[in-house]
């Protein structure tokens, strides 16, 4: 299957490097692109800088894709991947040992794949996250809050197969002036959704951190659906 996928960078990318850029990404070392327009040029602007929506097309046929957002995962998969590559403030003693039982028991093999999509941590969602592990809020809480702002999914290559099956369409330019202002609107809009709904709507039954390390539950638990 064909299909087009988009990089924002204050840059042209014609030809991504296989084995470049920053290991602290939210899935690790690999090149990291959406399959929305919109979205790639709010990726590519800074506050005083224009940028550009790479277009690429990438034929997935014979590539293996991970989807961190199925039904099969829970949001709890995805906070291990995360925890794995990310720099995470772990300051207290309930978030350094959520973190080693979440990449315990959460962990998947992703990084056999080709191609992992799944949520982006901008700042608001890898905010989200830290609340979650410091026992903040609770895991229905944390999926809730990855639906605010509509942040977007991320489409990244992993394996230097993937590499190989994208090509260069084009660019468009996008303009700081434009889109840098939506894509704080977009951020904001997400953490105010949080502080002013989510984070304080406790529900009866609600899975915290640390009742999730006490009863020892795994990810086949039908509590974490």
């Amino acid at each position: 299957m064909k299909k087009l996928i988009y990089h924002g960078s204050d840059k042209i990318i014609k030809k991504p490097l296989f084995g470049f850029g920053k290991g602290h990404n939210d899935y690790g070392l690999g090149f990291y692109c959406t399959e929305e327009l919109n979205m790639a040029k709010e990726w590519g602007v800074s506050k005083d800088a224009d940028g550009y929506a790479n277009i690429y097309k990438i034929e997935t046929d014979g590539l293996t894709v991970f989807n961190l957002n199925s039904n099969q995962y829970t949001i709890l998969n995805w906070l291990a991947v995360l925890l794995e590559n990310r720099i995470f403030d772990i300051g207290s003693a309930l978030a350094h040992e959520a973190k080693e039982y979440i990449l315990k028991n959460f962990a998947v093999p992703y990084k056999e794949y080709d191609i992992i999509t799944g949520y982006r941590a901008d700042d608001s969602y890898f905010s989200f996250a830290q609340d979650f592990i410091n026992g903040t809020i609770s895991v229905r809480q944390l999926g809730n809050a990855m639906k605010l702002g509509e942040l977007g999914t991320q489409f990244v290559l992993k394996s230097k197969k993937a590499f190989d099956a994208i090509r260069f369409e084009g660019c468009e330019t996008a303009k700081a002036s434009e889109w840098f202002a939506k894509k704080e609107l977009r951020d904001k809009t997400a953490r105010r959704q949080y502080l002013d709904v989510e984070r304080n709507k406790r529900q009866r039954g609600d899975l915290y951190m640390v009742q999730i390390m006490d009863e020892e539950i795994k990810g086949d638990d039908p509590r974490l659906r």
